[in-house]
This record gives structure tokens, C-alpha cells and sequence, in this order.
């Protein structure tokens, strides 16, 4: 069955949106009161995001890879599906060629903290509304990814912070960072093997997953069909 259309479809696999988010502090981590939460959420943290940066309103589609690196790594196909089957390694390569396309911007995975801060949107609970409205988790999905933006947005105007696709970031990770992650801008353990992907997927339980501080943690080169991403950028310096 096709998914239902919607008139985000239009412009959405042409060109990738993106929303400015501005400096400001939150709480990152386990949310008050959520009995669901894993040690690695752990203590929650005041965070700090000192500057800028945009992020992408929606997952990136088949159709945006596709249109920057070539192949078609998903398991599940259409252009506005968020793709999936591609590895942190992937994720670089396509900021890589964005960036080399020399519009203006730094284009980049966002750090794990940018990314909980931008998904919280100012909100302090596991998910900022009801789960069937704002994701595609385990109970709703049918088994397999839908188009992009046909859920409820947050309070930033980004679509499927939660659900779908989980989305890779930047960081390294390590199961006791946050006890001493810097409370400025913290960017991920300096070394490590793994690295760390957010918000949930199709395929995710409610208490467990699809919640906005769980993390998921894969080696870089692992491609998944549960897996995809969000870009960040900022502007360039000259």
C-alpha cells in the first residue's frame, strides 16, 4: 500500500530543508520520570549549545542520497523514504560531497548533544506528544519505513525526530560519558569503536526505544535497515 500523499512531497526529494536553531541550554539525558531509561542516559546533564547551526526538517530521502553519492543502499524503496542501509562511513561521505559543492555551507552529522536538543525542542518529557502522532515505531509502522514529514512536526518545525529511521550523529560513543561530558557544546568521547545513533525506528517498542534520549550504539562501518540520518551545517567562515 502506498503511503498517503502530502504536499511536503513536492520539494521535499529535490532539495533537502533546513531549519536554524539557536544557542540555548537543556537538560540532555533521561527525561524526569521516565522509569524506561537506560544507564547509558544517565545522570541527566545541563548542556549548553553555544552557537548557531541548522538542521535538516526532515531524514534524509532516498532521493537526496541518491542525487548527492549515487546507489540506492535502502532496503525499503521510494524516493521519500528515509534511507537506511548506510553506515556513519556513508554518512560522511555525503556531507563530504555537500560540502565540497561549495555553497556557503559546512555540511556535517549533528553532535549527539545538538541533535537531543533539537528533537527536545524546549520539551523536558520522553517524547513531546503522542507517540502515533509524531513517529512510525513498532505498533503503527506495518514492518517497514514511511515517507518522510507525514507525521506530526515538533515545536522547531523537524519531522520524525522520533521513529522511522534511527538517526546517526556525530559522536564517539562510551556508555559513562555523560557523568563527564563537558556542560558547553560536548562532542562525543575523543576515541572509541562505536559511534552513536538517535530518536528510534520503525521497528522500535515504545517504552524501550522510541523515546528521545535512548541511544543506539553500531560500529561506523554497520549499515542497517533500521538506520539513516539528518544532516547539520553551518555557514562557512569566509
Amino acid at each position: 500500500m502506498s503511503a498517503p500523499s502530502s504536499p511536503v512531497f513536492h520539494h521535499i526529494h529535490k532539495q533537502m530543508e533546513f531549519v536554524a536553531i539557536r544557542p540555548g541550554k537543556f537538560m540532555m539525558g533521561c527525561s524526569p520520570g521516565d522509569a524506561a531509561a537506560y544507564s547509558e542516559e544517565k545522570p541527566a546533564h545541563l548542556v549548553e549549545i553555544t552557537g548557531p547551526f541548522e538542521i535538516g526538517r526532515y531524514q534524509v530521502t532516498q532521493a537526496q542520497y541518491e542525487s548527492v553519492v549515487g546507489g540506492k543502499p535502502s532496503y525499503f524503496p521510494g524516493a521519500n523514504l528515509p534511507v537506511e542501509g548506510v553506515s556513519w562511513n556513508d554518512t560522511q561521505q555525503f556531507c563530504a560531497k555537500l560540502t565540497a559543492r561549495k555553497d556557503g555551507f559546512i555540511y556535517r552529522l549533528p553532535t549527539e548533544a545538538e541533535w537531543e536538543y533539537a528533537a527536545r525542542a524546549g520539551d523536558t518529557s520522553p517524547r513531546y506528544a503522542s507517540l502515533d502522532s509524531i513517529a512510525w515505531y513498532h505498533d503503527n509502522s506495518h514492518g517497514s519505513t514511511h515517507a518522510v514529514g507525514l507525521k506530526k512536526p515538533n515545536a522547531f518545525g523537524l519531522y520524525d525526530t522520533l521513529g522511522n529511521v534511527w538517526e546517526w550523529v556525530q559522536d564517539v560513543y562510551t556508555e559513562d560519558y555523560y557523568s563527564h561530558s563537558p556542560q558547553q557544546d560536548p562532542a562525543g568521547p575523543a576515541t572509541g569503536d562505536y559511534r552513536v545513533a538517535r530518536g528510534g525506528s520503525w521497528r522500535g517498542i515504545a517504552r524501550g526505544l522510541a523515546r528521545v534520549s535512548s541511544r543506539y550504539v553500531l560500529r561506523a562501518g554497520v549499515r542497517s535497515i533500521v538506520v539513516g540520518f539528518r544532516c547539520a551545517r553551518e555557514k562557512t567562515s569566509n
